[in-house]
């Protein structure tokens, strides 16, 4: 009886729009973020029909979600950056050098004499390559943001700067070569045939998020009830379960849809003598280890965005900063750790970045500034500050890589395709002014 009561009066303010208008109040569906799918399908199939057909298959949706990975784990960063009224422009030649560094770690120092355990190529390579790659990430955004908080240097100037020292630094380290090859479990970090998951698990990997989806459904109704707030429709709640779920589901059964590459199924069956049909051996690759890496970190991400003191203070610094320092909020604290977080975020797109080539140089990561910045941007994040979401930047960074792999697709030459990437850009900022305008 107490639902239908709180639910009443919005009734009564939905009978004055369409179908389409009540069932957008009913569910809460963030319009910005509808439109931002839509946006995503209409360049899917635009490209599918441009290709032939190729765009929208499983070899090609699978090579795009690992791809989208490094700029996407990176883009949860630059959202709080951005929300708190700074942007960071180094983080494309940070992950060069971050690169070369874990690269010349694996490669150059940790091998030893045998007689010491430290060859190369042992099972706690990666777990020390990916230890020095976070760490420094974190002490030299930490640097960058005491610099920015303590000094009062622009983030602007100082991130600028670091764009040409850490470029010229991984030049330094990697004295201008190729440092390869990696250590062979650190590759499965980059993705590849075997860094994936395979089917079976990653089946259960739906299950497991779409019970997650469910239970955070019944949570937040629960959460309602308990502060007396208006409460969705169950055919609404049911709803985006639903969607939810479908989008999972979706998902994971194109992963488990792309087979591994012939050659490789070949050498894995001689290796297990297992008889090579005339048809071949269908092995399903599955999630790549990559996605879940973006996964795993945009759902932490979130968490501290939304459930974290830390994440109110960034949203609150952004929004007003003279009212967050009278509120007794410790500014400066603040823009250094979003900045330790954005260094140790462009560490771990380092790593898939290099694992994935099996090769760390020093022009890794060239104009990666670019597509974070403009993957935060379009998924909703405000230049004006206090405004931006996780989830937004995800769906933004796989919007940017969508349009280059349909451009490289399409053969489509590289100084053509920066130019499409910056108009994007300048769009994208051009419409979050005008809505934003539109909703004062």
């Amino acid at each position: 009886m107490a639902d239908t009561t709180r639910m009443a009066p919005d009734r009564n303010r939905m009978k004055d729009v369409g179908i389409a208008g009540r069932f957008m109040r009913a569910t809460e569906i963030d319009t910005r973020l509808l439109g931002m799918v839509a946006a995503l399908a209409v360049i899917w199939i635009g490209f599918d029909i441009v290709s032939g057909g190729v765009f929208l298959t499983p070899r090609n949706l699978w090579n795009l979600s690992v791809q989208t990975s490094s700029v996407a784990v990176m883009a949860t960063g630059m959202v709080l950056v951005i929300v708190s009224r700074n942007i960071d422009l180094s983080v494309g030649s940070l992950l060069g050098f971050l690169g070369v560094v874990m690269g010349a770690v694996q490669a150059r120092y940790i091998p030893l004499p045998d007689y010491l355990g430290l060859g190369f190529d042992q099972p706690y390579t990666w777990i020390i390559t990916l230890a020095v790659g976070i760490a420094l990430g974190a002490l030299i955004g930490g640097l960058q943001g005491l610099i920015i908080a303590f000094i009062e240097i622009p983030a602007f100037i100082v991130t600028l700067g670091g764009l040409l020292v850490w470029r010229g630094a991984a030049w330094w380290v990697a004295s201008g070569q190729t440092i390869a090859p990696l250590d062979s479990t650190f590759q499965l970090i980059g993705g590849g045939a075997l860094g994936s998951i395979g089917a079976t698990w990653s089946w259960i990997v739906a299950a497991v998020f779409c019970v997650g989806i469910v239970l955070s459904i019944v949570n937040g109704r629960a959460q309602r009830r308990k502060f007396a707030f208006p409460l969705r429709p169950m055919w609404a709640e049911v709803t985006l379960a639903s969607i939810g779920c479908a989008a999972v589901i979706g998902a994971v059964a194109v992963a488990v849809a792309y087979p591994w590459p012939v050659g490789i199924a070949r050498r894995y069956a001689e290796a297990n003598n297992i008889p090579w049909p005339e048809e071949g051996l269908f092995i399903s690759t599955g999630i790549a280890i990559p996605v879940l890496i973006a996964i795993g970190v945009a759902v932490i991400m979130t968490f501290v965005a939304t459930r974290t003191r830390f994440g109110r203070y960034v949203f609150a610094l952004g929004g007003n900063p003279e009212a967050a320092i009278l509120a007794g909020i410790n500014t400066r604290k603040v823009t250094v750790l979003i900045f330790v977080a954005m260094g140790m975020l462009c560490a771990v797109s380092a790593a898939i970045t290099t694992a994935r080539l099996n090769a760390a140089t020093n022009a890794l990561g060239v104009l990666s500034e670019l597509y974070v910045i403009a993957a935060a941007v379009i998924g909703g994040s405000s230049f004006a500050g206090g405004i931006g979401t996780i989830p937004g930047a995800v769906l933004g960074a796989l919007i940017m890589q969508s349009l280059q792999s349909g451009m490289v697709l399409l053969r489509v030459d590289a100084p053509l395709q920066n130019i499409i990437v910056g108009i994007v850009l300048v769009v994208a900022v051009g419409i979050d002014t005008v809505y934003r305008r539109g909703k004062r």
